[in-house]
């Protein structure tokens, strides 16, 4: 079977990390979300995979290249044009995307899944796809009941008894929604949509095409299914989501390296003395780290692989990209850290340069600076305060 993943949004609201790699691969536990997406489209018989690029398209197509390691097929729809001997993005919407893609090749000759690239799910995806099948509509929409304060974030979804759409509202203001079931990206189509979808031009499945297909009275239908869903919209999310699955409160989401201890992971190649480190979980350590003995860590806490801690460090409800050195003078304390960025759980941001902490936090590949003496003489410096 056929789908699609869509990849080609920038991520203006998770800035700064999509300003480096595109929303797709932002990691949660060290796995971008796309992968999660793979793995689970080939558990359901989706083996032939169309995504469409834009905002950073090499860092997408180098990392999953033909999908032959993910045991799928893979291909590339990039959306942009080349002006001189330089390629400018010029995304299409989400439903300009599916349209690129049928042009060119006529790739969906049968019913075909699409899901947004910023999401992890575990939705039974036969069981969606019968459901749709029965209903003999050209879409369908999964959705979810969200509480009435953050429905003005989603597209919102009324239906009739039988499950038809009768309304959809693209992010609606506070206190107008109809309904507290929101689309969750996930749709189901008939390959007739592309005769609702403009020929040419940028367009959008939830603020458009759904719409349009409410005032034509096409039919189309909306179900809501017992799943699992992680959305990663907007920065503070990111760490939401780390923070729930390593309470456990996402069931089935696989926690790398290997369970030392109850709430305790470890990857390979790594230094560290367990029996001696001042360490609660839960606790996830990447590949080739060095943890000095003398360091505090406290979860929930995610140390990405080749880290190096030094004794003295104090790591707390925090989250470390990969190639982080802490000081031993150092305290990271509900923070994230990605590359030169520091990232409140809010998703304030600022550079470790405007902190003044680049001798502190810093990049363990990088040869070691001697720390400036102001900030030596401030023991109870905490990055990000």
């Amino acid at each position: 079977m056929r789908g699609m993943i869509l990849g080609a949004g920038k991520g203006t609201r998770v800035r700064p990390i999509t300003e480096q790699i595109p929303k797709p691969m932002i990691p949660i536990l060290r796995r971008p979300v796309m992968e999660s997406i793979i793995h689970h489209f080939k558990r359901h018989g989706i083996d032939e995979i169309v995504v469409n690029t834009c905002h950073l398209a090499p860092v997408i197509e180098e990392y999953f290249r033909d999908g032959n390691q993910f045991g799928v097929d893979l291909c590339y729809s990039y959306e942009g044009v080349k002006e001189g001997d330089t390629l400018v993005g010029r995304a299409l919407g989400s439903a300009g995307g599916m349209r690129q893609v049928q042009q060119t090749s006529g790739f969906f000759d049968d019913t075909f899944v699409v899901v947004c690239g910023d999401a992890w799910i575990d939705l039974d995806l036969t069981q969606a796809i019968a459901w749709h099948r029965s209903k003999g509509g050209l879409a369908t929409i999964i959705t979810k009941r969200m509480p009435q304060e953050i429905l003005n974030r989603y597209g919102v979804v009324e239906t009739d008894e039988r499950g038809r759409v009768r309304a959809f509202q693209e992010k609606p203001p506070a206190g107008t929604a109809v309904s507290d079931m929101v689309n969750t990206g996930i749709y189901i189509f008939e390959p007739e949509i592309f005769n609702y979808i403009p020929s040419s031009g940028e367009y959008d499945i939830g603020s458009q095409l759904f719409p349009d297909l409410v005032r034509r009275g096409i039919p189309f239908y909306a179900t809501a299914m017992e799943f699992q869903w992680i959305d990663v919209g907007r920065l503070s999310d990111i760490w939401q989501v780390t923070c729930s699955i390593l309470n456990g409160e996402v069931v089935g989401y696989p926690i790398p390296g290997r369970q030392v201890a109850p709430g305790i992971h470890i990857g390979i190649n790594c230094v560290v003395d367990l029996e001696m480190l001042d360490i609660q979980g839960p606790v996830v350590i990447g590949n080739g780290c060095r943890i000095e003995t003398g360091a505090k860590l406290r979860g929930p806490l995610v140390i990405g692989h080749n880290c190096v801690i030094e004794r003295g460090a104090v790591l707390s409800n925090a989250c470390l990209d990969d190639y982080t050195h802490v000081s031993g003078i150092a305290a990271v304390a509900d923070r994230m850290i990605y590359k030169h960025h520091c990232i409140d759980h809010q998703g304030q941001h600022c550079t470790l340069g405007e902190i003044g902490a680049e001798g502190l936090v810093r990049d363990s590949r990088a040869p070691a600076e001697t720390t400036p003496k102001e900030i030596r003489k401030r023991p109870d410096f905490k990055a990000g305060h």
